[in-house]
């Protein structure tokens, strides 16, 4: 009885071959992206303006640096333990929120009546949701309002006293306003309202009159902008407004769009600056469409608008952007910029003045 033997083919014995290795490959591919550290990465501002070294006491300049360092590591943990970057946007600056340094909380300006009206803005860069509130006068924390209008409400933007009856039917607290008294703004406020009045006696035009306002009245806001672990970018702006402002003015700040964007097809941008010129030339939104539509960086995106569009103009200010990989743009067109990054696996930088 003869035995049949099987033969294999060659061309079976490669495909075979083929197959392994191919299985192998993937298996080592995939055990080398598993192995890459993730990429997040945060960037905070705590305002532009005419900030020099010559007119910051040496104790001054620590105390911002030290508390832009203390936001920057408070998202920065979050990100870290695979947090989202909403959590790490609303974080950081809540820390800015709660220190008299800054424009926005507690170290709100004082409006024209001797009040404070805050805005606040957010939007999560996974689907454009986005939620806002302005002039109100009674919320500590507003990036948390503004938060809590885009993921419990159906709304995107509130205002004044139908902002502060829904923040009270979600359980938030109210605060008096006066608890954003500080003596320093106080001082601005009537630094600002001597100026106005002068140049209203004069000129007899109160668009004018605020035009001829120093820089330092018309600007002030933080932000901060996140990418998390998961790939997702979100923006956050917060700011008491333009000192002795008037009839509830808004800024760009609660603006979405102007103020604050983040979509993850292209950017995440939080704005301070002179917020009248930020609405009007779409400042955050107009970055990002570059970055998606003309294949820019986001360097070269923020330079376009905020220098080469919004400067010849008259339009004072700056941006935080980051993109989906990690990179990050700083960009302003005054004389300093309260700043600060830190990426995953580096330390935090913060600088002040200057473009470096």
């Amino acid at each position: 009885m003869k035995r049949t033997i099987k033969k294999i083919s060659c061309p079976s014995l490669a495909k075979s071959l083929c197959f392994l290795l191919f299985g192998c490959a993937l298996a080592q591919a995939h055990h080398s992206h598993a192995s890459e550290p993730p990429k997040f990465a945060i960037a905070i501002h705590g305002g532009a303006g005419t900030i020099e070294k010559s007119s910051m006491t040496a104790e001054q300049e620590r105390a911002y640096r030290a508390k832009l360092e203390e936001a920057i590591n408070t998202g920065y943990v979050i990100l870290e333990k695979g947090g989202s970057s909403l959590d790490a946007v609303v974080a950081s600056i809540n820390v800015m929120e709660d220190s008299p340094l800054f424009n926005a909380g507690k170290g709100a300006v004082y409006t024209y009546d001797g009040t404070h009206e805050l805005d606040a803005s957010i939007m999560d860069g996974r689907n454009r949701e986005a939620g806002a509130v302005a002039g109100v006068k009674r919320i500590a924390n507003p990036i948390n309002l503004a938060r809590m209008v885009m993921e419990d409400s159906p709304f995107v933007m509130l205002a004044g006293e139908g902002a502060e009856a829904f923040a009270r039917s979600r359980g938030m607290p109210m605060v008096d306003n006066n608890s954003f008294d500080t003596e320093h703004r106080r001082e601005q406020l009537k630094r600002a309202k001597e100026k106005l009045d002068k140049e209203s006696r004069q000129d007899k035009d109160y668009r004018a009159a605020v035009d001829a306002l120093p820089a330092p009245f018309r600007m002030g806001t933080v932000g901060a902008v996140a990418l998390d672990q998961q790939g997702n970018l979100a923006a956050g702006t917060s700011t008491g407004g333009m000192t002795a402002k008037r009839y509830g003015r808004i800024g760009d700040s609660p603006v979405i769009g102007a103020g604050t964007f983040a979509d993850n097809k292209s950017c995440a941008v939080s704005a301070t600056g002179h917020g009248e010129y930020f609405i009007r030339y779409n400042v955050a939104a107009d970055i990002c469409s570059r970055v998606a539509y003309q294949s820019k960086t986001v360097a070269e995106a923020a330079d376009e608008v905020i220098n080469q569009i919004l400067l010849p103009v008259g339009g004072t200010g700056g941006v935080i952007v980051l993109d989906v990989k990690g990179n990050i743009a700083l960009t302003f067109n005054t004389v300093g910029m309260y700043r600060g990054s830190r990426v995953a696996g580096g330390a935090a930088e913060v600088a002040i003045f200057g473009k470096k």
